[in-house]
């Protein structure tokens, strides 16, 4: 119900972008159009451009350009989307086949980088440098955090510091993003400015450190991926730096050892010595101090719904169960 109230503050705003969307996607190549819409069409929430038509409803926004930079946001996200299940070599994704599962390697990547190119494109009418400064440092650092990532594939060693700025740079970044120039949009002063950055950033962190924890507990069936899929991959993500740093030598090794391999041999046991750990209740300890910290940043705002929908969208972050 929460979650459906924020959506229903922007209703009409939302509609008008899922509009823009899929007048936007129009290619005169067939598959184009067919691998863009099937990905736009998966079923995701579309957190990001949310911010964006929250964050500058939020500041007073009276016209309609934040309908097409939420479209903007959307098909930059959508792109990372489509380049992160290649380079994870993923088959699922919110319980649907994957674009390259579906279609193979090459066309996903060669259609995120047209919605790449179409988000530009939008970007450009925008006619707002501060915007396109803000998304194209965003796009860099995104395509970092995804190398940052690509490196300590199988790392045992990633620390907490480390892991806390690969999901700043490929998940936070976005978000903040989002609700960064949802301000610029709005015309806000410095001030609001930096703390609508800062709420999508930590917004995203809450964000992800869920994410982490729900790979270790989460509804495989409600979540669209199954529980331990970020340990197939070798993915090092909080509950297990904190199971290693926090449980025996055994353990410890046990984990070191399954992170370097890869595969689920030994997920009963890791699902085990997570929980044992207390992994699971710091990770999220830690997405409700990001949280609070989102919320904290909205405190200079006038009481608006928007408003209202952005503390909400705080506390829907870690109340999730997928």
């Amino acid at each position: 119900m929460t979650a459906q109230r924020i959506y229903d503050t922007v209703a009409d705003d939302f509609s008008h972008v899922n509009d823009l969307i899929i007048q936007r996607l129009a290619s005169d190549v067939p598959l184009v159009e067919k691998i863009a819409q099937y990905i736009i069409e998966s079923g995701g929430k579309r957190l990001r451009p949310l911010l964006v038509l929250l964050s500058s409803r939020a500041l007073g926004y009276g016209e309609d350009d934040h309908l097409k930079l939420a479209a903007v946001i959307e098909f930059l996200h959508t792109a990372t989307l489509l380049h992160d299940d290649v380079v994870d070599t993923s088959n699922l994704r919110r319980g649907r086949s994957t674009a390259n599962a579906k279609w193979g390697n090459a066309p996903s990547v060669l259609v995120g980088d047209f919605l790449y190119a179409r988000a530009f494109e939008m970007m450009v009418e925008l006619k707002s440098l501060a915007i396109m400064d803000v998304l194209s440092h965003a796009t860099a650092v995104i395509a970092e955090g995804e190398v940052m990532q690509l490196m300590n594939v199988k790392n045992p060693d990633l620390t907490e510091e480390q892991y806390m700025k690969v999901i700043h740079n490929k998940t936070a970044m976005l978000f903040e993003a989002a609700s960064h120039t949802g301000a610029l949009l709005a015309g806000a002063e410095e001030p609001r400015e930096k703390a609508l950055r800062d709420y999508g950033k930590h917004l995203g962190l809450a964000f992800q450190l869920v994410d982490d924890v729900l790979d270790y507990q989460g509804d495989a069936e409600a979540m669209g991926k199954n529980v331990g899929d970020d340990l197939a991959e070798g993915k090092t993500t909080l509950p297990l730096i904190y199971a290693m740093a926090n449980g025996g030598n055994e353990e410890r090794q046990l984990i070191r050892q399954a992170i370097r391999k890869g595969g689920l041999d030994d997920l009963p046991a890791i699902l085990q010595i997570v929980r044992d750990s207390g992994a699971i209740e710091y990770t999220m300890a830690k997405a409700r101090e990001q949280s609070e910290l989102a919320r904290a940043c909205l405190d200079g705002l006038e009481e608006t719904r928007h408003k209202e929908a952005l503390e909400l969208l705080t506390e829907v972050a870690v109340a999730r169960v997928s």
